[in-house]
């Protein structure tokens, strides 16, 4: 069933319900139905969130999912997508879904990329041939994907960069932002642009004016999550989301840890993507309301307790430390899966509770409390 609102928002209508200091509860009217943020968004890069099903995602209360340009450009195809009902009908996905631009993608190849003004050549990872994304191919990938919301093609620059590079990186991304727009011909689609600038503050910020100076439905901040300590991200983000339009989604990509969105959550952030949670997953990590513990130890061996008393995911109720501990070690699928989903539960009740919480005026006890658990 698609997530609807009863006061018939228009698609790409963001409606801010209330405010507890920075920190935001809002929701976002997309073709396929209304996210309600804070959000947490599973990462199906390759058209499959790592071992889950849809229904499985239906059930732990998804509300909208990552596909990504670069390989589904690569595999299958955006043609052969589009022919067979686009990405929605293809996954078998109901509800929204977010396209990346590619382009983090191909910052993660520099040395087979080469940047130019018309876009970037790469050699194919797969492969080795050579491919060559720009703002109008990426654009009209995820068009034909069909995305409900679609990332501006940008140029993210690396961790450490020098101010040169900082500032050639925004002045592209800018150029690049305008040909994005005009190239965009899909009404069911919105378009988000992504604002740069490294780790300098003033750079951020004039990449934030210069983005923002063009209406579009939504804003990112990028390049976050490149390498940088994270600390720095803790300390720049807080500064920079206020800046962002109060009445469009704030989306900070590529993170991060449930302390990372409690503190960005704060800082006025609306909506995350990481892998972290299904990947840390597959290698044994699994966060709790109590924090994070590693599945291996041999403390779990004979341990009949579930991962999180609190929890009420299919694997909390069903099966014991004991037994996820025995399915790693024996290098089973299904640990994988109810790894997945656990964690992926736990971020998307975390960000349900904060919503929770900012629209009962309860959101900074809940975030004392809840961060108490995740500082090392």
């Amino acid at each position: 069933m698609v997530n609807q609102t009863t006061n018939k928002m228009k698609i790409g209508e963001y409606k801010l319900q209330k405010k507890s200091g920075q920190a935001r509860a809002g929701q976002l009217q997309t073709a396929h139905g209304v996210v309600e943020t804070p959000i947490f968004m599973p990462v199906g890069t390759k058209a499959t969130v790592k071992s889950l099903t849809p229904v499985e995602l239906h059930d732990i209360k998804a509300q909208i999912i990552l596909g990504n340009t670069y390989h589904l450009h690569l595999r299958p195809g955006e043609k052969l997508i589009q022919k067979l009902g686009g990405l929605h009908q293809f996954m078998g996905w109901d509800k929204p879904i977010l396209t990346d631009s590619g382009g983090f993608q191909v910052f993660s190849l520099s040395s087979l990329r080469k940047i130019t003004e018309e876009g970037v050549e790469f050699r194919n990872h797969l492969d080795g041939s050579k491919c060559f994304l720009s703002p109008e191919v990426s654009m009209q990938i995820q068009m034909d994907l069909g995305s409900d919301i679609i990332m501006a093609f940008d140029d993210c620059a690396e961790y450490p960069a020098s101010p040169q590079r900082i500032q050639d990186s925004m002045d592209i991304t800018i150029r690049w932002l305008k040909r994005c727009k005009e190239a965009m011909n899909r009404p069911e689609s919105l378009l988000f642009g992504i604002v740069q600038g490294g780790l300098v503050y003033d750079s951020r910020m004039k990449s934030l004016e210069q983005v923002t100076g063009i209406d579009l439905p939504g804003y990112a901040l990028g390049g976050f999550s490149v390498g940088e300590p994270i600390e720095k991200m803790h300390e720049l983000v807080p500064k920079v989301a206020p800046n962002l339009p109060e009445n469009k989604p704030r989306y900070l990509m590529g993170v991060g840890t449930p302390l990372d969105l409690l503190l960005m959550i704060d800082a006025g952030i609306d909506m995350f993507d990481c892998v972290m949670p299904t990947r840390v997953a597959r290698n044994g990590t699994l966060y709790t309301s109590q924090g994070k513990i590693n599945i291996k130890k041999e403390s779990y061996k004979e341990d009949p307790t579930p991962v999180d008393p609190e929890c009420d995911c299919y694997t909390c109720k069903n099966f014991s430390k004991a037994y996820l501990r025995h399915l790693y070690i024996a290098g089973e699928i299904l640990g994988a899966r109810l790894n997945s989903l656990h964690n992926l539960t736990f971020y998307l009740k975390l960000t349900n509770q904060a919503r929770k919480h900012i629209l009962e005026g309860t959101w900074d006890e809940f975030k004392t409390r809840m961060i108490t658990r995740f500082v090392t």
